[in-house]
């Protein structure tokens, strides 16, 4: 059974940092992109950063320059490095498994003073 187990979000001042960690059990990791997306109340889910199976990232405009996504195959894990955290990066953050139906539950990230 596939799993995927988000964690590292918690409460930080904004300009600070975060990494967040997605370990993934159940699956043949290094076959899979991997991709991290976030929800803020009221909102859609959007598509945060993805990385590819050659390590090749993408990230959406509003955190470039800002966050960095990675993955460690031997650890079945994908990372995401926050920096220069804002308010509006307040959200619950997701991973998903390459673009299929599996996804963690989440994590939750708060920026504020």
């Amino acid at each position: 059974q596939v799993q995927l187990v988000e964690s590292g979000g918690g409460l930080v001042q904004p300009g600070g940092s975060l990494r967040l960690s997605c370990a993934v059990s159940g699956s043949s990791f290094r076959r899979y992109a991997m991709g991290w997306y976030r929800q803020a109340p009221g909102n859609q889910r959007e598509l945060v950063a993805t990385i590819a199976r050659n390590g090749d990232t993408f990230y959406a405009d509003f955190v470039k320059g800002r966050f960095i996504i990675s993955r460690d195959n031997d650890k079945n894990t994908v990372y995401l490095q926050m920096n220069s955290l804002k308010p509006e990066d307040t959200a619950a953050y997701y991973c998903n498994l390459g673009g299929t139906d599996y996804w963690g539950k989440g994590t939750l990230v708060t920026v504020s003073s």
